[in-house]
């Protein structure tokens, strides 16, 4: 072996059968793994030669590392490991790495045309983030590559790809990609899907609220929000501080629909999870368990418990982390149950990261029936464009971008075309309320509105959706006609990169 690798402490339910006798002389692993300090998710580093490295190990167990997100570990590490083969090849151990040495990978890395794998300047950016917390913090000095510097910063990096789908486009995704159906609307046969309405509950609950996927995919059962707004259409709930990226609670609004089917995916699906595993004695065996006792109706409520040694415990509900929240159990009717509301076919709490397979699956089996065989053989980074466009093709996070331009174009024909608002008119709204923009800002939860235009909507700008939007006639007009959103999505989709919509995709498959 001539390269660094990486292994990922896995979640407590994804051990599997260990040997009776031990693994590498250590006779219960997952509780030594606990005990040095690693969590689920944690990156260990295997050097060359079989060894892990202690220095490394330490880094992963710091509070510079810990206290960063899951994905965010996931991805410094797999950042970090191509950086510790270039300098093993070397010869030189990444504690003495020097400015040079950075220098040089960052060519082989961006520029070199003998890598065929390079990588741009949005990618860059990111690794070079993780190198320089992981030189900090060894302080290796003088620090070999520093993010803050503008020269070890790539000028070329743009918005992260966006993805988005119509809402008749989800549709067909969900209908095919998770429902199993086929291009006559019906269910293969043979079809099974034990999760199958956990799965579109969790993807119509994103759609409805514009929520991130760790945020949705870590909410309690007692989170779920009950309260309609005045009209009805929608709910509005809390989500909690630590679960955002900015670390600031917020309110969010999610569709009534969206939130019945949820509670649907609890009365059913959930509950036989559950009953499956009481009668496994699956939470018996879990190693800690916090029966909640209270949760308190105050301004900031609080959860009080209790855990399996009896010792009662208390914190605010937005302060409780995602890896916290899978430790809450209610007292059910046949006993304890999770409070975490997305929960596996095997009954525990489903860490919100394997959202990704679920997609991923979807994203296979639309493939599987949207495209030839011949299309399919043609790995996806190599497909043409008009071949991958006739498949549709989604994220967890393309929900939330869905969720943006949905509302910013129908804000936008509400705001231009229902009110039929004059220049002035505009104005004054935009000083009362705030424009499109800032309202799909707010309900986003980002601190900045720029964020919002620069990394969901900025693509489609150049359409002018205030001309697109607005109705034949004067500034002056009393009143305009509110244009159909379907076909206003659909031309967004013909016009536009990056927006999915059936009747793009079921003409290139026409064409075909």
């Amino acid at each position: 072996m001539t390269e660094w690798q990486v292994v990922w402490v896995p979640d407590t339910d994804r051990w599997g059968a260990l040997p009776p006798e031990g693994v590498l002389g250590v006779q219960n692993l997952p509780v030594e793994v606990a005990r040095i300090g690693l969590r689920p998710g944690d990156p260990v580093f295997v050097a060359p030669d079989g060894t892990v490295d202690p220095d490394l190990l330490d880094f992963v167990r710091s509070a510079q590392f810990r206290n960063l997100e899951r994905e965010t570990k996931r991805n410094y590490a797999t950042d970090i490991r191509p950086l510790l083969t270039f300098l093993s090849a070397r010869g030189v151990p990444w504690h003495r790495a020097s400015r040079s040495d950075l220098v040089d990978y960052r060519d082989w890395r961006c520029r070199a045309l003998e890598n065929p794998q390079r990588v741009g300047g949005t990618k860059w950016n990111r690794e070079a983030a993780a190198f320089t917390k992981l030189f900090r913090w060894a302080k290796v000095e003088p620090l070999p590559v520093d993010v803050g510097r503008r020269e070890d910063r790539a000028a070329d990096s743009v918005s992260s790809n966006v993805l988005w789908l119509t809402p008749r486009t989800w549709g067909l995704w969900s209908d095919i990609g998770l429902r199993g159906h086929t291009l006559a609307a019906v269910s293969e046969f043979g079809w099974e899907s034990r999760t199958e309405l956990r799965n579109t509950s969790f993807v119509q609950l994103l759609l409805g609220s514009g929520l991130r996927r760790q945020e949705g995919g870590s909410l309690l059962t007692f989170e779920l929000p009950t309260q309609r707004l005045r009209h009805g259409q929608y709910c509005h709930g809390q989500i909690a501080a630590a679960l955002t990226r900015a670390k600031s609670g917020r309110v969010f609004y999610a569709a009534v629909d969206a939130v019945g089917q949820a509670e649907a995916y609890i009365a059913s699906e959930r509950a036989w999870a559950i009953g499956r595993a009481q009668e496994a004695g699956r939470y018996e065996r879990l190693s800690e368990r916090r029966v909640v006792t209270a949760v308190t109706t105050s301004r900031k409520p609080v959860v009080e418990w209790v855990d399996r040694r009896g010792v009662p415990g208390r914190q605010e509900l937005g302060r409780l982390g995602w890896r916290e929240r899978q430790l809450l159990f209610l007292d059910g009717p046949e006993g304890p149950e999770p409070a975490w509301l997305w929960l596996t076919e095997q009954g525990l709490p489903m860490a919100p990261d394997r959202w990704n397979g679920v997609f991923a699956a979807a994203n296979r089996r639309c493939e599987q029936v949207l495209l030839s065989a011949r299309e399919r053989e043609v790995r996806r980074e190599f497909r043409l464009a008009e071949v991958r466009g006739r498949s549709p093709y989604a994220t967890p996070h393309a929900a939330r971008h869905s969720y943006a331009l949905y509302m910013l174009v129908l804000l936008n024909t509400l705001v231009e075309a229902r009110f039929g608002l004059t220049k002035t008119d505009r104005r004054d709204f935009a000083l009362l309320f705030g424009d499109p923009w800032w309202l799909v800002k707010t309900l986003l939860g980002h601190v900045d509105v720029e964020t919002t235009k620069r990394h969901y909507l900025a693509p489609v700008a150049h359409l002018e959706l205030e001309s697109i939007l607005a109705a034949a006639g004067s500034d002056d007009a009393p009143e305009r006609p509110v244009e159909d959103l379907t076909e206003v999505l659909a031309r967004l989709a013909r016009e536009s990169q990056g927006v999915q919509d059936v009747e793009v995709l079921l003409a290139g498959r026409a064409g075909a």
